[in-house]
């Protein structure tokens, strides 16, 4: 297996790319979020480009071994994508896809928000936002004192910046250096019940990333080349790194794109085939 690379998975032909692989995880999405009648349809679409990267290009994984000691870890601390979550690790083959239609049900382990149990793949149950990086942090500190070579990836939402834990983790990780910790924002600008300019101003984000001894780059979350490269470069800084990804919520969708609607409500049955249509016809 080539480094930075996961091993090949039933699911993904070697020809295959991260944008047809951010295709099939928002189609994988809406269907979850019908059948199940639940939320945050917006967020997982926001966020499907950099889990398809991070899983196709980076993260150094071996599914048929998700307990590999040597293995990345990917901290998703906002949990509440968790669909577009399980359709990555069925995508890379960590379980069965057909397990993706029992997502929601009563006494199923693909619950709404990120849960580790019984779900091979997923290192830690989130979507209490806030923790994420600090967890990360922790991982990223006992691969370097254990000498493993292994990296630690946190996906953090916009809204859960709002939060001091998010910034103690931050303090922390620069103190003691990990380079081989990566913070990825999906800054999609907007949160629970308005807009991040709205509810509590970031701006400016980068900068604040940057005072606490950060490397930063500021990118458009949905361009593949450009989080290609933003990682790439991460594993030569001297310093975490902290990946700002400009995303638009219900990214995909027109009628969901940039709508806080979509961080709650479920889609009808006309509005779910119209966006699968409408992804489907995509290129």
């Amino acid at each position: 297996m080539s480094p930075g690379r996961t091993e090949a998975a039933p699911h993904l032909e070697p020809a295959d790319d991260s944008v047809a692989l951010a295709k099939r995880l928002r189609l994988h999405t809406l269907r979850m979020v019908y059948r199940s009648k639940s939320s945050h349809v917006g967020s997982c679409l926001s966020v499907a480009d950099i889990l398809a990267v991070l899983y196709k290009d980076f993260l150094n994984l071996r599914p048929d071994e998700p307990g590999w000691v040597k293995r990345d870890r990917l901290v998703v601390s906002k949990g509440h994508a968790a669909a577009a979550v399980y359709a990555v690790l069925a995508e890379r083959g960590f379980f069965p896809i057909d397990r993706l239609s029992r997502y929601g049900e009563n006494g199923q382990s693909l619950s709404g928000h990120v849960t580790h149990k019984n779900n091979p793949g997923v290192e830690v149950s989130t979507g209490s936002l806030g923790h994420g990086l600090s967890i990360a942090a922790g991982f990223a500190l006992a691969a370097r004192r254990l000498s493993s070579g292994a990296r630690a990836v946190a996906v953090l939402s916009d809204g859960e910046c709002d939060e001091g834990s998010v910034w103690e983790a931050a303090l922390f990780a620069a103190h003691h250096g990990l380079s081989n910790l990566v913070a990825v924002v999906d800054y999609n600008k907007i949160q629970s019940f308005g807009t991040v300019a709205d509810v509590l101003a970031l701006e400016p984000f980068a900068d604040k990333w940057r005072a606490f001894r950060w490397a930063v780059h500021e990118i458009d979350g949905h361009d593949h080349t450009a989080l290609r490269q933003a990682l790439a470069a991460a594993g030569h800084a001297e310093a975490p790194t902290a990946i700002i990804a400009h995303t638009v919520k219900g990214k995909g969708v027109s009628f969901m794109e940039d709508r806080l609607l979509w961080h709650y409500r479920s889609p009808s049955r006309d509005e779910f085939e119209a966006a699968v249509a409408e992804l489907e016809g995509a290129a």
